[in-house]
């Protein structure tokens, strides 16, 4: 063999093991430490992206050594993000090459936040918009309008949220679900929303709001999800957070009682201590979180305008002073078997006691007649105790877990109503007692995988719920209350799911699609006592898709389609078969043979971004069947109107929202959240049953609505910040009529003090007294007006620390 030959063998036997060496999965670690005290940091966030799109590939977190790992990484250019509570989030370029199987980064620094600059970046941003755009995450302590308030108050400051009449609405909708820490609660309803405006915003972190769940969640909610995180901190050690907020509301009387009644609430005080406790010492964490909310409120001050078709006249006050002392408690410990398994155990105690106290007089047109004053005390106690286990298991591959999750919650309403019945010519006394007691187990496995562009996701999920409700009436002289619709009644409820839901993702196109999988039986046994409705109920086993695509012109515009159904299920309160008599004239009673309510929901979505800003668009439309809603009705020869609730046929919302927020300069940036939409409720025929049968039909009727919602945010030297909050509320249709538009103003200033440990705030709702809410309802035979000048302004003033 020549000499050239042998050259040229001995060169292709080096390529050779060159190329049988090189290495097609690649293991990155690290260590990471602080920058000042070079003390390694345990709990990092450590995420792995592309380095052109920035596309999440994987995460992890460091270990209690600080040390973090990526196995099986392919070749290429990436970039690696470290975020950490307290520290500055930093990105590393990363070049994963071919030849060596391991690559150690050795030492990452980073360098804690600034106090004014992190400030700055956690006050002025509120836009919060997912990169798949199905969610947005606000934190609550950048809400300084609401601070000291409930959970309900804060809401209603949040861009995309709205609140009318206690309840919280996405796009014009109040069919949410509400979730605590992920999960459906008493506190705040399985099928309903319960208790919100009774939470106190000091023991939340975060809400998340998401208007297109994916087969992951409960198919109940057609509006949306809207998340409520409690405050749990895990950083090493313990360390905790209490605070005082302190306030006064009702300042002066906006609306005159009617003559003869007791005074309505002024300067009601407002007291909301709180305390949260966490210890992390090495796999054992635990929390606490304690919180006492004494509300004194106006809760309602509603004028009526009643109009019969004979041409009575009757004018009516409901005045409703309410007492308010909630205690919640929450505690549990969250245990790290090894660096796979991983159990945690929590429960939650509230007590909420309520007290009112009601006047409600009608008057002839001219007020010159009292022809009747009915006067109430309430006194209820709702208890609310849940106990929750859950168990990971994290396989070896990132991302690949199992988690298993048991729960249960017990409520009870204690409830017990004094009337005081004065007619021109006697006096009566009546009474009743309700008691119902919820029972409710959840029982859940999800499956994640991750795969090579995205992820698989499956589980199921198993409910079981029972409710006993006792109504004993208790009569007095000539009572109006109708003793004979009292009784027992139970409601059960068994939900077993499956779902299954994929992920897909590119550099330029992004998939989403699920499908979940509901059998529902709910049966609800009546007293057979009972004057007027029987033992009822409903089952159906239905499939509920959803669906996501999404194509990305380059790293700052995408746009974005969905599609989803959902359900609206009938909340036992929806049901309940006994009259409710808070209001002497117009009584709430629920239907047994009601339906469930289907939507479904497309909607088209663009986000763009630029420095310093970003803009999130959608266009959308819902299309619902067996509209759940309350009809009113009354009999011949009575005033009084019966408000049932029923299935109204078919329905349809579109619209348009916006999102934009930016930062203007260093010292000023905004939100501002637009949405427009068009109601329609087609024409329908019901009849109601109670207290005897009768048929209302209504024409279709259909309106522009919609509201604006603007935050803007001050940053002033020497750490304080400010905070201004202005909402419009467009007139909008609702059961047998209109509620008129509606504005308020807040404002809020907070300071950090104690070297950034402590914080100071100050803050007042509806500056100018504007939220009023007045309505127009037509019924046959008879209409009404009303302007309900409820407590809308309150001042608080609050402090927590740190430590």
């Amino acid at each position: 063999m020549s000499k050239q030959k042998k050259l040229l063998l001995a060169w292709l036997l080096l390529v050779q093991s060159i190329t049988f060496a090189q290495y097609s999965l690649i293991t990155l670690s690290g260590l990471v430490r602080d920058k000042s005290s070079k003390t390694n940091l345990p709990y990092v966030n450590v995420l792995l992206k592309t380095s052109k799109d920035s596309i999440f590939i994987t995460g992890t977190i460091t270990n209690d050594k600080g040390r973090f790992s990526f196995p099986n990484i392919q070749p290429g250019k990436y970039l690696l993000e470290f975020s950490y509570s307290g520290y500055s989030t930093i990105l590393q370029p990363v070049f994963i090459g071919n030849l060596s199987p391991y690559l150690d980064l050795a030492a990452i620094e980073l360098e804690p936040v600034r106090l004014l600059l992190g400030e700055v970046v956690v006050t002025g941003k509120q836009e919060g918009v997912a990169a798949r755009m199905d969610k947005k995450t606000f934190t609550l302590d950048n809400n300084i309008t609401q601070g000291g308030g409930s959970v309900l108050q804060a809401m209603q400051n949040l861009p995309g949220v709205t609140v009318q009449e206690g309840k919280v609405q996405l796009r014009g909708s109040d069919k949410v679900a509400v979730l605590v820490d992920g999960k459906q609660t008493a506190l705040t309803g399985f099928d309903n929303q319960a208790s919100l405006d009774n939470i106190p915003a000091s023991a939340i972190e975060r809400i998340e709001i998401i208007n297109n769940p994916s087969a992951k969640y409960d198919a109940n909610g057609n509006a949306g999800i809207i998340n409520i995180i409690f405050r749990k901190n895990k950083k090493e050690g313990f360390n905790g957070r209490a605070g005082i907020a302190l306030g006064l509301g009702a300042l002066w009387e906006k609306q005159e009682n009617l003559p003869g009644i007791r005074p309505q609430f002024q300067g009601t005080p407002k007291v909301n201590p709180s305390l949260a406790l966490n210890n992390r010492k090495k796999n054992i964490n635990t929390f606490f979180q304690g919180d006492l909310f004494y509300n004194p409120t106006l809760n309602k001050n509603e004028f009526v305008t009643r109009t019969y078709e004979n041409g009575d006249t009757i004018l009516q006050q409901t005045k409703r002073n309410r007492e308010t002392t909630i205690s919640t408690v929450k505690a549990g410990m969250d245990w790290t078997i090894n660096n796979n398994n991983q159990l945690s155990f929590s429960g939650l105690f509230s007590s909420e006691k309520i007290i009112d106290n009601g006047d409600e007089p009608f008057y002839n047109k001219d007020l010159t007649e009292l022809k009747r004053l009915w006067q109430f005390l309430e006194d209820e106690v709702k208890t609310t105790v849940t106990a929750a286990t859950a168990y990971q298991h994290k396989f070896s591959q990132p991302g690949h877990l199992l988690n298993i999750g048991l729960n249960y919650t017990f409520h009870r309403e204690d409830e017990k109503y004094f009337f005081t019945n004065q007619m021109p010519d006697y006096t009566g006394y009546d009474a009743f007692k309700l008691l119902s007691d919820e029972h409710v187990t959840d029982f859940s496995l999800d499956y994640t995988r991750p795969l090579k562009h995205g992820r698989l996701e499956t589980g199921i999920k198993y409910r079981w719920r029972n409710i006993p409700t006792e109504m004993i009436f208790y009569p007095g002289l000539n009572s109006p209350i109708d003793s004979t619709a009292g009784g027992w009644a139970v409601y059960k409820e068994h939900i077993p799911a499956l779902y299954g839901n994929y992920v897909f993702e590119n550099d330029r196109y992004e998939l989403e699609a699920g499908l979940r999988m509901e059998y529902v039986s709910v049966n609800y046994d009546v007293d057979p006592n009972h004057n007027t409705y029987k033992s009822d109920g409903y089952s159906y086993t239905k499939p509920f898709p959803n669906l996501r695509l999404a194509y990305k012109f380059n790293e700052r515009n995408k746009l974005s389609f969905f599609f989803n159904r959902r359900v609206d299920r009938p909340a036992e309160l929806d049901i309940r078969v006994f009259p409710k008599y808070d209001d002497a004239e117009i009584i709430k009673v629920g239907n047994p043979a009601l339906q469930p309510q289907y939507t479904n929901t497309y909607e088209l979505g663009y986000k763009t971004g630029w420095s310093g800003g970003s803009l999130y668009s959608a266009l959308y439309h819902k299309a619902s069947e067996g509209t759940i809603t309350r009809i009113g009705s009354i009999q011949p020869g009575s005033t009084i109107i019966y408000n049932i609730m029923q299935n109204a046929g078919k329905s349809r919302a579109t619209g348009v929202e916006m999102l934009l927020s930016g930062d203007v300069s260093k010292s000023f940036s905004f939100n501002l959240n637009l949405n427009l939409y068009r109601n329609q409720i087609d024409s329908f025929t019901v009849e109601n049953l109670y207290p005897s049968p009768n048929t209302f039909s209504a024409p279709t009727s259909r309106i522009n609505s919609g509201n604006i919602k603007l935050n803007a945010f001050i940053h002033l030297p020497k750490q304080l910040d400010l905070q201004l909050t202005a909402i419009y509320l467009a007139p909008d249709i609702i059961p047998q009529g209109r509620i008129d538009g509606r504005f308020t103003l807040d404002a809020g200033i907070k300071k950090q003090i104690q070297k950034g440990k402590g914080e100071l705030y100050l803050n007042a709702t509806d500056l100018f007294n504007t939220m009023v809410i007045r309505k127009e309802i037509k019924g046959d035979g008879f209409s009404y007006t009303s302007s309900d000048y409820y407590e809308t302004q309150v001042i608080r003033l609050g402090y927590h620390f740190k430590f």
